[in-house]
């Protein structure tokens, strides 16, 4: 309609809350003084309703923590109230740089030793071995391109889909995320010397070892390539 007003500040219901849409292309005060006057027109709840739980959705919009305590001050004042989440498009330059650490490939080119232990964010490429009583950690993934025989651990902070690849399995002990898998016994199948295995969480959450080649099958989209291989 012709002379309306923009408005800065969409407010939607949710089975879970409310959900605010705000504009991220006006000023802060302008977006404030709008919130404050919406609110105050589309809150009127009793003394025994339950809490509303208040999604923040900011788009492009980057806000400074005294920005951000402001909003959730004006939210929290309403009674009835609280902020769930804010949620944007924007990150710092010290998460862009987290994030990238997380998930790239930090490659090593050395022997790891007993009592050594090498331990990266995202994933591990190892160009040497791991001799019994040396460990390597990763957030990630770990692929070895030599001899594995000491302990590997790929994603220590949770990561079920992590696996862990070597040109030699012969491992003192694997782990991955939570879950620990001892040196198969000496009576179980052997395998050809060349030939390289990985090993993953599977759906009975235990680690199993298969030949390499199978890994593009139980992890379609370990590849960062666009595309897939």
């Amino acid at each position: 309609m012709k002379g309306q007003k923009q408005q800065f500040v969409t407010i939607k219901g949710t089975k879970d809350g409310l959900t605010l849409h705000l504009d991220d292309q006006c000023s802060f005060r302008e977006l404030v003084a709008e919130l404050t006057d919406k609110l105050a027109l589309n809150h009127s709840q009793g003394e025994d309703s339950p809490l509303l739980a208040v999604r923040l959705k900011i788009g492009n919009r980057y806000l400074t923590k005294v920005q951000e305590e402001e909003l959730r001050t004006i939210i929290r004042s309403k009674k009835h109230l609280i902020v769930d989440s804010i949620e944007g498009n924007v990150i710092t330059k010290a998460e862009a740089l987290a994030l990238k650490q997380k998930n790239e490939i930090v490659s090593v080119a050395k022997i790891i030793r007993s009592g050594q232990v090498l331990k990266v964010e995202g994933d591990l490429l190892l160009i040497g071995d791991v001799n019994p009583g040396g460990t390597v950690i990763a957030e990630g993934n770990i692929f070895v391109l030599g001899a594995l025989r000491g302990i590997a651990h790929a994603g220590y902070d949770g990561n079920n889909e992590a696996v862990i690849a070597a040109s030699m399995m012969k491992p003192s002990q694997l782990r991955i995320s939570n879950i620990m898998n001892r040196a198969p016994d000496s009576s179980q199948k052997e395998v050809e010397q060349n030939e390289m295995e990985c090993a993953y969480i599977d759906e009975n959450e235990t680690i199993v070892i298969e030949r390499l080649q199978q890994l593009i099958h139980l992890r379609p989209n370990l590849t960062r390539l666009e595309g897939g291989i």
